[in-house]
């Protein structure tokens, strides 16, 4: 008998009816977080928990090795939704700092968690190291479920975002080398050069994809939007495989892949962000359950003061250090940097990481999961709910910035026009300004205001008011220069543009 056929109907039956029921919980999930400003993945490790030993259902688990396969899976459906839904004109300016943030950065990190992890949990350097590098990667799902509630400017938003879809892949390399350390020691120079090697090779492979998987999709695709959401999303899969398989790294050449094919103005273009971001909370709600699922409530209190210690380190010391650093040369504000600070959650990268030494063999790390899961867990619970906060605090919020809505229309694919969501802040100085004046380049046009709720067309003679919120279509080639010209009056009045 076959070990599949071990698996019986009614289990299946049992399996589908928890999955499903989990699903739902956590869907419903998704509006107390918004309200409450914790982010989902903490609802989510709480399902596991309720599901595992010490919930009611008590099911037992503790495959590492498969929560670490899994985990590599969801990371990368959560990388192709990011670099697929992210613009390329809101991180082009970006690239640059969030690249150094993502590798000087992560390199200051791991030296400073790991002198600490040295001192706080007396271990060698070597396991002192791989326990900052656990430790060094941020979470972009953890930032952005607690940042939907305030505009950001696009400065930070788009170095958030790229920052969460580079630094992955060299904490990975990082881990995997020093794990892989402790049973087969290799020269220190081999690291930096096997990091950078796989780096290179890996965008490489992603860059080859996007633009050669755009531009044959755009000639053999699918009339069927879900047809060929599937085949783009199959595209950023192919390029993590075909980069692992040639040894460099495959969550560059994903995150890559799926910004390239996301920024190409391919068909169906609403249908693919839709179908990334399902797939991407998908991946999301199943690795954090089985992250919960994994983790051991009875242990986890013999770590509580590890944790402490280690992620205050992280959150006063490491984090500010690595930004501090990296942006040095790109003369970034201090509230910028500040609020870049405090928005370096961790979440599930770190959590999948921490599997990996026990999956290699390293010796005498049973102890790391349980100390970063519940590193995670408290100071999510610390910084998540704080961020609107401080990002006001510091006054780094961007009532007036424009967001890029993606509507399935075909008429709107066909003119290649695009629409422009903006709200008029309370210190705006569009306040008073009628529609005619805000002079918009042909090809643009205030198609909507919603004022009090309520939605109407507006005349070239409509004075705007704060708070209202400005619906702009634009052809493509114009919407940049649509939003700036917005900005522009909304910074400096009626008259901007004439001087």
């Amino acid at each position: 008998m076959s070990a599949a056929s071990t698996f019986t109907l009614p289990q299946l039956n049992f399996a589908l009816l928890v999955g499903a029921v989990v699903l739902l919980v956590a869907v419903a999930a998704v509006r107390l977080s918004v309200s409450s400003g914790l982010p989902s993945l903490l609802i989510y490790l709480g399902i596991g928990l309720f599901l595992g030993e010490a919930g009611p259902l008590r099911i037992a688990f503790d495959d590492a090795q498969l929560t670490q396969v899994l985990g590599y899976s969801a990371l990368v459906l959560i990388l192709a939704e990011g670099g697929l839904t992210t613009s390329w004109e809101g991180i082009r300016s970006a690239i640059a700092p969030a690249a150094v943030l993502s590798t000087v950065g992560v390199v200051v990190s791991i030296f400073v968690a790991g002198l600490a992890a040295h001192v706080v949990l007396d271990v060698g350097w070597s396991t002192a190291l791989l326990v900052g590098a656990v430790l060094a990667s941020t979470d972009a799902a953890a930032v952005f479920s607690v940042l939907r509630r305030v505009r950001l400017p696009r400065r930070l938003t788009g170095l958030l975002e790229a920052e969460s879809g580079f630094n992955d892949a060299p904490v990975v390399i990082v881990v995997v080398a020093l794990a892989t350390q402790a049973s087969q020691p290799q020269p220190w120079w081999l690291l930096p050069v096997r990091a950078v090697l796989e780096l290179v090779g890996g965008s490489l492979v992603g860059l080859a994809v996007g633009f050669g998987g755009g531009w044959l999709v755009r000639r053999v695709g699918s009339p069927s939007s879900g047809l060929f959401s599937i085949a783009v999303m199959t595209l950023t899969v192919l390029a993590y495989a075909g980069a692992a398989m040639l040894h460099t790294s495959g969550f560059i050449a994903c995150y890559l892949a799926a910004l390239v094919l996301g920024n190409l103005r391919l068909p169906h273009r609403p249908a693919i962000r839709g179908f990334a971001q399902a797939m991407g909370w998908l991946a999301q709600i199943g690795l954090f359950v089985l992250l919960g699922l994994l983790a051991s409530p009875e242990a986890l209190p013999r770590q509580l003061g590890p944790a402490l210690v280690l992620g205050f380190v992280l959150l006063m010391v490491a984090r500010p250090l690595s930004v501090f650093v990296s942006l040095a040369p790109f003369r970034r504000s201090l509230p910028d940097q500040l609020f870049l600070s405090w928005a370096g959650l961790r979440g599930a990268v770190p959590v999948v990481l921490a599997t990996v030494p026990g999956t290699l063999g390293t010796p005498g790390m049973d102890w790391l999961f349980d100390l970063v899961f519940l590193l995670v867990v408290i100071f999510t619970l610390i910084q998540g709910p704080t961020l609107p906060w401080v990002a006001r605090w510091l006054g780094v919020t961007d009532a007036d910035r424009a967001v890029h809505l993606e509507v399935e229309s075909t008429p709107l694919e066909e003119l290649q026009a695009d629409l422009l969501q903006m709200q008029v802040g309370q210190s705006s100085k569009l306040h008073g300004v009628e529609v005619f004046e805000l002079r918009l380049p042909p090809g643009a046009a205030v198609t909507l205001v919603v004022r009090g709720g309520k939605g109407f067309v507006p005349t070239p003679n409509t004075v705007l008011r704060r708070h209202d919120q400005l619906l702009i279509v634009a052809t493509a080639d114009i919407k940049s220069a649509a939003e700036a010209r917005v900005r522009q009056v909304s910074e400096h009045g009626r008259l901007a543009g004439w001087a």
